[in-house]
């Protein structure tokens, strides 16, 4: 031990010497995915003979006990560390041994009973792919459906709302806020598919294959008995990797679920900004809507409110991107029989699951829910919107309507007034032709 406050040993504190680094410890994720994991081969271990009954119990109770959030002090390892996760797993090992020889009354040792049947190359591995999967599914996939439930209330409540749309920020023909807010629901629908499409990957465990793949010092079935009593912890279909060498020498799981998650940032950071331009303003900006007024926005203009937290959302897009960079790298870090980017990959994936789940929850409670609609703006500009002449092309041509468009941007005219003078169509005809709550909706598609 290296003092009466701590209980790792010589191992861990090697590591604490060696990597004075950025003081950014694994990821508390981890840490309880890492005690699951030690806890299930514990109990895989009894079952075939491998370790005495009450040794594995003592194990199995301690790592419960780390699983469910206790001593998480004790795991002090920086992430930048030894790029198997040695150190980490290591740490674990002789936290798990010293408490358990506590409530043993007899020596609990950190590598023949806490890691029997395992070394760090499939454990770290595993372990990974367990937190990974769990934050998934308890934290980021919830987070999803309410920001969705969210988005979809306001898309039936705003299905009458008339805008202009704006494509290269430019004016152009009038869709209905429901209409725009229906995309942003559709996009966080995608990002659900694309991620739970991610999962059966995800569920695939390295356990079983030891330090190369290989296996070694595995009893029969260890693997599957392992995943089994994560099963039953976690509810999900973890299972034996189909390939070791795969599962211990490449990333490319963390990848592909990083990749996932850069995308759903960038589809989070389009909303954010749709947002923050809506409510730009109030006088000076589009002022189309107006969110919720969270704090003073200056230290110095009183008054002044801004746009919290879309912009706060898109930071967190930007540190996900960000994160997925490092994921890339330490994709192809894989050398011979042995990826050597496991902390910080895990680490980085683990983060962005972290910041986007607080993300889509703050995003959706306290922007889209609470925006209010500035009407009398959306009246104004539709109006006076010119490309509504878009309506006419197929009764007076491109030609003319460029015309009439332009000559109503330069009078700073209302299109209907324009183009009754100049197209002879009477004003009743003009009148049901631009009619925005028309050009909104289109010729019902044939039946299928």
């Amino acid at each position: 031990m290296t003092g009466t406050a701590t209980l790792w040993g010589s191992q861990t504190q090697l590591a604490v010497e060696n990597f004075p680094i950025s003081g950014e410890r694994m990821h508390p994720a981890f840490i309880r995915a890492l005690a699951a994991v030690k806890a299930a081969a514990a109990g895989a271990n009894r079952d075939r003979a491998v370790l005495a009954s009450e040794v594995a119990d003592a194990v199995i109770a301690v790592a419960d006990a780390i699983a469910a959030g206790e001593h998480a002090d004790q795991f002090p390892v920086d992430v930048f560390q030894t790029g198997s996760g040695t150190s980490t797993n290591m740490n674990a090992n002789e936290v798990i041994a010293a408490l358990a020889s506590r409530a043993l009354g007899q020596s609990v040792h950190p590598n023949d009973h806490v890691n029997a049947s395992q070394s760090s190359n499939d454990i770290i591995p595993t372990t990974a792919h367990v937190a990974a999967a769990v934050m998934l599914d308890t934290q980021l996939l919830p987070a999803l459906s309410g920001l969705r439930a969210v988005i979809q209330s306001r898309v039936d409540e705003l299905g009458d709302t008339i805008k202009t749309g704006r494509t290269h920020l430019m004016d152009a023909m009038p869709v209905s806020l429901g209409q725009e807010l229906s995309g942003w629901a559709q996009q966080v629908a995608s990002a659900e598919a694309r991620l739970g499409a991610v999962q059966v990957r995800l569920h695939r465990l390295a356990v079983g294959g030891t330090a190369v793949g290989t296996g070694l010092n595995t009893p029969p079935g260890f693997a599957d008995g392992v995943c089994a009593a994560l099963q039953q912890r976690y509810g999900l279909a973890f299972r034996p990797a189909e390939n070791y060498f795969e599962a211990l020498a490449s990333v490319d799981t963390l990848a592909e679920l990083s990749g996932q998650l850069k995308v759903l940032a960038g589809s989070l950071m389009k909303v954010a900004n749709d947002l923050r331009w809506m409510n730009s303003g109030p006088l000076a900006g589009l002022g189309e809507i107006a969110l919720p007024a969270l704090q003073a926005g200056s230290s110095i203009m009183p008054g002044k409110v801004n746009p919290v937290i879309p912009e706060a959302v898109c930071m967190v897009c930007a540190r996900v991107i960000g994160n997925d960079a490092t994921v890339t790298i330490a994709a192809q870090s894989g050398n011979f029989q042995l990826n050597v980017m496991w902390p910080v990959a895990i680490h980085s994936v683990l983060n962005s699951l972290t910041l986007l789940s607080a993300a889509c929850q703050q995003l959706g409670a306290q922007a889209i829910a609470r925006f209010t609609v500035n009407q009398a703006r959306l009246a104004d500009a539709l109006r006076c919107n010119p490309i509504l002449v878009t309506a006419l092309n197929s009764r007076i041509g491109y030609e003319a309507g460029s015309r009439i468009a332009k000559r109503a941007y330069a009078e700073g005219r209302p299109v209907l007034d324009v183009a009754e003078e100049d197209t002879g169509l009477s004003r009743e005809e003009l009148s049901r032709l631009l009619d925005p709550a028309g050009l909104i909706r289109p010729a019902d598609k044939p039946a299928d």
